[in-house]
């Protein structure tokens, strides 16, 4: 799935609500913090960590691909 977002970057707990992985930004920060959720292949445990358009996050084998929007 893409995800395209106007700024420059999205933080990571929000970014797997915005997509509906998760119900809350409380859940969010939960499954970041539990070390499921991996960005450009690698463990992600900052719940805050900024998403820049061209990175990939992957939970629950679940892929988001992170672009820019068109304006």
């Amino acid at each position: 799935m893409s995800f395209a977002i106007k700024k420059e970057y999205i933080e990571l707990c929000k970014l797997l609500k915005a997509v509906n992985f998760v119900m809350s930004g409380g859940e969010g920060k939960t499954v970041v913090a539990q070390g499921l959720v991996t960005v450009d292949g690698q463990l992600e445990t900052r719940k805050r960590c900024k998403i820049r358009p061209g990175q990939t996050v992957e939970f629950e084998s679940n892929v988001i691909q992170v672009e820019t929007a068109s304006l």
